[in-house]
């Protein structure tokens, strides 16, 4: 998988934030900082801490939405795999 593959999974997200509307802003303020905290580490994948605290983020929030909000679960979940495919 590719950074392509990545970056359609981050636009799959943003769709998905957008769906959430005004209902649940903590939700779109989390998901949007997950959001730009990804395409940070895309651009500078030499930080080591920032790689770290960005997947216990990725698993934090696969866990806090799983039950709220599948879908975001789930591409929240292709992208830790995409993440890993691509050093990251």
């Amino acid at each position: 998988m590719s950074e392509t593959r990545l970056r359609e999974h981050l636009e799959s997200l943003r769709e998905q934030v957008n769906d959430l509307g005004a209902r649940k802003p903590e939700s779109i303020e989390r998901l949007n900082r997950l959001i730009t905290d990804i395409e940070s580490q895309l651009e500078n994948r030499g930080d080591q801490a920032q790689r770290e605290d960005l997947i216990a983020n990725v698993q934090g929030a696969i866990r806090h939405f799983e039950v709220e909000h599948p879908r975001a679960t789930a591409i929240l979940n292709d992208i830790m795999v995409a993440l890993s495919n691509i050093g990251i």
